[in-house]
């Protein structure tokens, strides 16, 4: 921050004051108004535009007692729980399947389409690791045991449910079938993939040239002989959780910039996990490849539609470091605190 925005959000009761320009002890809409337009600026200085339909629904959230006014109790809670983490966000690096199976092996994305190449997404997380200082940074691997169900040469391993229209012999690979297998009785929706990510093979480990910090936490996923897992949360069918959310939360991580592989399967699953569990998240565009481009607009579209972004790798460290504070994430956060008061 600089040295003017420090005297501004230099302390709670120091920012309710400079804010309640009437000093009637109270934040009215339009002084709460004039909080927003100095909390939501680029690293300008230059204040982003804000929607009504969203000033009115963060305003309402704070004004517990909905007496179109934010006393100092609500400001507290405003200050504690939104304001200061939209200026000193606790931020992770989540680099989703980097793995040599994904860039030249079984799944490699040099065979798709050019311009989403595997290996492009190197340089750029490898640069986002060194202009910035995450306060953690996570790498997800798919880690598949010998037997895993998404393997199209397991298919006979496992009987199909009476719904499926293709046969064990028919099936091809990326075809996608009904297994007969969950303990309730209810069909599971498996996709079959080339044999890929063993766990302890070539093809399961990290590239070569990714760069990857002595203090990096590792996430396996996709353990689960019997379960398939694209997100680095949960598996496909919430059966069970990674580590992933618990490491986050001892670290009380409030942002996840996402990147990896693939944009539309593995980075799309963390990704609207990610926005589920309750985390700010952003996209990082140009660290982040696919499969189709169809599929990768619709990982962005879900992605904005739930108050999350889109950035270039270059807009990473100006969020990072909360110089940054876009409206879209500031909603996101506040949204997320009002289900928790629901809640209570």
């Amino acid at each position: 921050m600089s040295e003017g925005e420090q005297g501004v959000w230099g302390d709670q009761e120091a920012a309710f004051k400079h804010f309640d320009k009437d000093q009637d002890g109270f934040l009215n809409k339009n002084e709460f108004s004039a909080l927003c337009c100095a909390l939501f600026q680029n690293e300008k200085g230059e204040t982003y535009p804000i929607e009504t339909t969203i000033f009115d629904a963060i305003f309402t959230i704070f004004d517990n007692k909905k007496d179109q006014v934010i006393d100092s109790d609500e400001f507290h809670y405003c200050w504690q729980q939104w304001i200061t983490t939209v200026l000193r966000p606790v931020t992770a690096l989540v680099v989703v399947d980097v793995q040599n199976d994904f860039i030249s092996g079984s799944l490699g994305l040099n065979i798709n389409l050019e311009d989403q190449h595997g290996e492009k997404v190197i340089p750029p997380i490898n640069q986002l690791l060194d202009e910035n200082q995450f306060d953690v940074v996570v790498f997800t691997l798919d880690w598949h045991p010998e037997n895993h169900v998404s393997f199209i040469d397991n298919i006979h391993q496992r009987p199909l449910h009476d719904s499926c229209k293709i046969t064990s012999a028919e099936a091809q690979v990326y075809d996608t079938v009904i297994f007969d297998m969950l303990e309730d009785g209810e069909p599971m929706v498996q996709k079959l993939w080339p044999r890929h990510s063993v766990q302890n093979t070539w093809g399961s480990k990290l590239h070569q040239d990714l760069k990857v910090p002595e203090d990096a936490v590792f996430v396996y996923k996709g353990t689960d002989p019997d379960v398939d897992s694209y997100s680095a949360f949960w598996d496909n069918i919430k059966k069970s959780q990674s580590s992933l959310n618990e490491e986050l939360q001892k670290r009380s991580v409030t942002d996840l910039f996402l990147c990896g592989i693939g944009y539309d399967v593995c980075v799309a699953a963390t990704t609207r996990h990610a926005i589920e569990e309750g985390y700010r998240a952003v996209l990082v565009d140009n660290a982040t490849r696919g499969v189709c481009d169809s599929d990768i607009q619709a990982t962005k579209d879900h992605t904005i539609a739930n108050n999350g972004l889109i950035v270039h790798s270059s807009q990473v460290k100006g969020l990072a470091t909360g110089r940054d504070r876009h409206p879209v994430l500031a909603y996101k956060l506040a949204l997320d605190l009002s289900k928790k008061m629901n809640k209570k």
